[in-house]
């Protein structure tokens, strides 16, 4: 699962990569299914999402799936177009998906609304489109995009939180997979393990609406400042003990999403994927997607 950033959320990240790029290259090197997080209609013109979905959908059959959420200033002001309010970048971003549904079904798109389309049409189309993931925060978003979704998508947050919004998803029609990103830190002792969630993430304790709107890493920073270490259990789970790993992701399992992806915020990836893979996968009834 790869989130499309322009930009880190810490200078102390030190890297933004272009998303499609990666993908190109992680679908090439590798048989597993992937998906991506794109906010079109600002920074992306939805008739680019479409082309650069539909070739890799053509590439590697059956193996994309597209979340499509409203975004952040963070990666949108690099237009110098303003940042429209969350209502605007809603309705927005329905017109997105209508434009990109349209493109992948072979049709040729013209429209003019909060986003403008010129005749366009894909030359390249996979036998099956990607499907087209609903990206939500709040349970409102996600009774919002239960409307055309053909799946959902939420980050950690409290379990009761967790349980509003695929509940509101559900209750509004929603219908195919919901999944969950995760944010873990994990290392040999807590206090390693919590200074590395701390020093790695602790711009993303203040959440949305003030996420949505801060435009620069400095920003982000600025307010990384006044969190404390103690504050990080709140959005990433934190443990030196691969048993208590398991035991929280068998526990968000059971409020009802189909796909766990779990985000290790350090960046001593090599030893997460060898603990996660050796000692807590085995601990879980794990199914290849």
């Amino acid at each position: 699962m790869s989130s499309d950033h322009f930009s880190p959320w810490s200078a102390r990240q030190g890297h933004s990569g272009f998303a499609w790029s990666w993908l190109g290259a992680a679908m090439a090197g590798t048989d597993l299914s992937f998906g991506v997080v794109n906010a079109p209609g600002q920074r992306y013109h939805p008739a680019v999402v479409a082309q650069a979905s539909a070739t890799l959908s053509a590439m590697f059959p059956g193996r994309l799936w597209v979340a499509l959420g409203t975004g952040e200033a963070s990666n949108e002001h690099i237009t110098g177009d303003r940042w429209p309010p969350k209502e605007v970048r809603t309705a927005r971003l329905l017109e997105c998906v209508n434009v990109i549904r349209a493109l992948h079904a072979g049709e040729e798109v013209s429209h003019d609304g909060l986003v403008r389309v010129d005749r366009a049409r894909l030359w390249t189309l996979p036998e099956t489109p990607p499907a087209l993931i609903g990206a939500a925060v709040s349970a409102s978003t996600a009774a919002h995009v239960a409307r055309w979704a053909d799946g959902l998508v939420t980050v950690n947050q409290p379990v009761d939180q967790l349980r509003r919004v695929v509940a509101a998803y559900r209750e509004a029609g929603g219908g195919g997979p919901a999944a969950l990103q995760v944010h873990v830190s994990y290392a040999a002792d807590d206090e390693t393990a919590l200074r590395i969630a701390h020093d790695q993430w602790r711009t993303n304790v203040v959440g949305p609406p003030v996420s949505w709107d801060l435009e620069t890493v400095e920003h982000f920073d600025l307010i990384g400042e006044r969190i404390r270490p103690e504050d990080m259990r709140d959005c990433v789970l934190i443990s030196s003990e691969p048993g208590q790993h398991a035991a929280w992701i068998a526990d968000l399992a059971d409020i009802g999403f189909d796909a766990i992806y779990l985000h290790h915020v350090g960046q001593a990836q090599e030893e997460f994927i060898d603990v996660f893979g050796s000692r807590v996968l085995p601990q879980l009834d794990v199914s290849r997607p």
